[in-house]
Formats: structure tokens, sequence, C-alpha cells
């Protein structure tokens, strides 16, 4: 595909910004509208949504189907959900911990359920290693980082964190995703998780 040109009137060029920037925000931009649109999304929608001139996405990526690629890579990178986790106050009571975590990890398999649905039947092609680090990896560093979270109350915990994130992460999984069957509330998977099945009354 042959880059488009670009009416020098128009272009608007983040100040200072380095062509890595501007490729990150660049993806940063197009993944919501891949996740709206598909792979029919147009470099046009995305450099309108993004504020540059259609020829700036055309110096940082060779052409539509190379930043199709690397918005798969961005939206199956650990990198954002692990920093979440990163972030999450250790000194919160275990419940309201894993809660937050729920909900960070469940917007992360969001994000990679819209962005795979949409490209994945692209060719077949995949992003291969994901900056780095290949699935398995990747579900390693979430589960180190779930296990982080879980070391200060390790001496009640059944089993040792590492096997606990690993369980949690999980049933994040299996959840049902379905009109018919919604996922879980952070706060309910939790509780679930924590206390299991069974109601208080439940004898």
């Amino acid at each position: 595909m042959t880059a488009p040109k670009e009416n020098p009137t128009t272009r608007r060029r983040a100040p200072g910004m380095s062509p890595e920037q501007r490729r990150a925000m660049i993806i940063q931009t197009a993944i919501p509208l891949i996740a709206e649109y598909g792979a029919a999304v147009t470099t046009a929608k995305i450099a309108r949504a993004a504020g540059i001139g259609e020829g700036t996405i055309f110096r940082v990526f060779a052409d539509k189907d190379e930043l199709l690629q690397a918005c798969m890579a961005e939206a199956l990178s650990p990198e954002h959900a692990v920093r979440e986790l990163d972030a999450i106050d250790v000194s919160q009571p275990l419940p309201d911990r894993l809660a937050e975590a729920a909900e960070a990890l469940q917007a992360h398999l969001s994000r990679m359920g819209a962005i795979a649905g949409s490209l994945g039947h692209r060719g077949g092609k995949h992003p291969g290693t994901v900056r780095g680090a290949g699935r398995d990896e990747s579900t390693a560093r979430i589960r180190a980082a779930l296990a982080e979270l879980l070391e200060p109350d390790k001496t009640v915990l059944r089993r040792p964190p590492e096997q606990i994130a690993a369980l949690f992460f999980g049933l994040l999984f299996a959840q049902p995703r379905t009109e018919d069957e919604p996922d879980l509330t952070p706060q309910e998977l939790v509780e679930v998780f924590l206390h299991g099945a069974l109601s208080g009354g439940a004898k």
C-alpha cells in the first residue's frame, strides 16, 4: 500500500515526540477503533482520532498491516495489566486487593478478546512474541504480580501464593462470556473464590 500524500497545511505533529512515542500514541488510539470497527478501520479514521495527518502514520509504520499487527501485539502484552496489579495497595484487606486485581484483569482480557476477535481472522497472522514475551511468559508475569498481592496473607492461605494466584487467574479466564451468563462483578468473583459457591446460610 502506497502511503498517501499529506497536506502540509493540515499536518499536526506533537512537538518533541520521538518516532517511538508517536508509534505508541498511534497504537493506543487505534486499539479502541479496531475493537469497534475491526480490520476495516481506515488509517484516515485513526489519524483523525489521533489528531495527526494520515501520512504521519506511514512515517512509523510501513503499511496498515504493520499497524494492525502492532495493535494486536499491544493488546496481548501483559505490561499494562502488570503495572496496574503492581499499583494496588497491599495494605488493603485481601478481598479488596483481589477485587481491584479482578477488575484490572477483566479489562485486560476484554481488550485481548476484542482485538483478537477483530484481527484474528486476517490470514492467520499472529504477532508471535509480545514485546519479547511469549504467551506462557506473559501469563507467568501476570501470575507473579498476583502472587505478590497475596504474599501478605500467605500464612492464612491453604496453598502457596503462586498456586492461589494461578487458580484465581484461571477463574477469570473460565468465566462465561455470553449475554445469557454475564460476567460476575469483581466483588462477586472474589467472594466465590475466597468463600466457595455456597451461600452463608447453606449447611
